[in-house]
C-alpha cells in the first residue's frame, strides 16, 4: 500500500454546507435557523447545560441529598464478635487481626463494630468504635484505646 492508496471511500466525505448566500441556494437569509431569537443569533449555540438562565442540573445536583462524600474515610471493619475467639488479655490492633488471619486485608485504619458478645477482656487499640462496641469491650472487662 502506497500513500496516495489511502484515500476516503467515494460519498464518504460531503461537502460543507454554504449558508446565506441567496434564496436560490436553498439557505438563504436567515439560514435555516428560523426569524428570531437565541437560536438565530450568531455564535449560535449556548454551551452545554444551559437551560436559559434556570440554575443547571450539573449545578443542583450536589446539594441533593445521598451524593456520596468526596474524601470519605476508608475503614478496616471488624465486629465485636469476631474478638471473642481471641486469648485473655491480648492486645489487639490491626497487625495481631491480621496475624491472626481474622482480617486477611489491610483497607485502612481499624474501625470496631457492636455486633455480636464478647466475654474476653482484651485491650483493643482502633482509629474508631461505635458506641456499642466500645460499651461491650468495657463491660467485657477490657479496654478500648483510639490511634490517631
Amino acid at each position: 500500500m502506497r500513500l496516495q492508496d489511502a484515500v476516503p471511500q467515494p460519498g464518504s466525505q460531503k461537502r460543507k454546507r454554504r449558508v446565506g448566500r441567496g434564496i436560490a441556494a436553498g439557505q438563504g437569509a436567515s439560514c435555516g435557523f428560523g426569524m428570531r431569537g437565541q437560536k438565530s443569533r450568531s455564535g449560535r449555540p449556548t454551551r452545554p447545560g444551559f437551560e436559559g438562565g434556570q440554575m443547571p442540573l450539573y449545578r443542583r445536583i450536589p446539594k441533593l441529598k445521598h451524593f456520596p462524600l468526596i474524601n470519605r474515610q476508608q475503614y478496616t471493619i471488624i465486629n465485636v464478635d469476631d474478638l471473642a475467639n481471641l486469648p485473655k488479655g491480648m492486645e489487639v490492633n490491626l497487625a495481631a487481626l491480621i496475624e491472626a488471619g481474622i482480617v486477611t486485608a489491610d483497607d485502612g485504619p481499624l474501625k470496631v463494630l457492636g455486633d455480636g458478645e464478647l466475654a474476653v477482656a482484651l485491650t483493643v487499640k482502633a482509629a474508631a468504635f461505635t458506641a456499642t462496641a466500645k460499651q461491650k469491650i468495657e463491660a467485657a472487662g477490657g479496654t478500648c484505646e483510639l490511634l490517631p
